[in-house]
């Protein structure tokens, strides 16, 4: 297993992953914040330079063994036997702690069954469709009422996303939650009289769309689909693919990205959580 540091490779990597897309979408996402600022703290291991097989985007540093959402992984390879052989590299993963591992290629699933087994770990798998748009700068502008304004969430909004968050409701996910919030781009839309928040959209360390949400009295007005384009021709501006996971049965989300131009992605997306039990004994 290698981390790659020098710039140049970093540079070198993005580029063979572009090539790579869309499976290799997570990993470029992260691969293009890191050769950008780095503002997720995010490295990649390889299992060989510069002719690699598997690619390991992860957080860097220590992370609480509990803490399931800052310490999430995405994976890209060109060889399964080279993905397994990195994952079972010393240090490559902590095996006692909480855990996601996910990418847009099967066989990310199949070595994460097939290790916990001779682990002994348990696991929990979700599966998601991954939407990408092939041109957001044909999204037209999107047109909202004068009474809208277009802004950003603020640390006083936190346990309003906390609690609206499908994955949320803890101390853990209202700590990943703010980091997101400092650390990634985001915008909500806002009710230009009294300031709430009516809708916004999230962007999390892997450049890709998440936790879009509409308040409930305000739905059936648009507004998720103004703020997915503004999002997008935002990502896409400053050079970044727009993408985002739905839940397999979000049909109301997948139908707004379609709308607006987005394209499946072929075959799942899989989440897979290593550890489930410990992951839930946090705060």
């Amino acid at each position: 297993m290698l981390i790659l540091t020098c710039p140049g490779h970093l540079q070198r990597l993005e580029g063979a992953l572009r090539r790579s897309l869309p499976f290799a979408l997570p990993v470029y996402g992260a691969v293009l914040n890191i050769n950008r600022g780095n503002p997720g703290e995010f490295e990649v291991a390889v299992d060989s330079w510069p002719h690699f097989g598997a690619v390991l985007a992860r957080r860097s540093g220590e992370v609480p063994a509990d803490d399931c959402y800052r310490n999430m992984h995405a994976a890209f390879y060109r060889d399964v036997g080279a993905y397994r052989a990195l994952l079972e590299s010393p240090g490559c993963l902590r095996w006692d702690a909480a855990f996601h591992t996910f990418g847009l290629q099967e066989g990310v699933a199949t070595v994460s069954q097939a290790l916990s087994v001779a682990k002994g770990i348990e696991l929990e798998a979700s599966d998601y469709y991954t939407y990408l748009h092939p041109d957001p700068s044909a999204m037209p502008e999107p047109r909202l009422d004068p009474g809208i304004r277009v802004g950003t969430l603020s640390p006083g909004d936190l346990d309003l996303l906390n609690a609206t968050w499908p994955y949320g409701g803890t101390a853990r996910s209202r700590g990943y939650l703010g980091e997101v919030l400092r650390r990634f781009p985001h915008l909500c839309l806002r009710d230009g009289g009294t300031g709430q928040p009516l809708c916004w959209a999230l962007t999390d360390p892997f450049g890709a769309g998440t936790h879009g949400h509409t308040m409930p009295a305000h739905r059936r007005r648009g507004y998720m689909r103004a703020a997915l384009a503004l999002a997008a021709r935002r990502a896409h501006a400053r050079g970044y693919p727009v993408y985002g996971h739905t839940a397999t049965g979000n049909q109301p989300m997948q139908r707004a990205l379609e709308e607006l131009g987005y394209q499946r992605v072929p075959g799942l997306c899989r989440f897979i959580l290593h550890n489930p039990g410990l992951g839930k004994v946090g705060p």
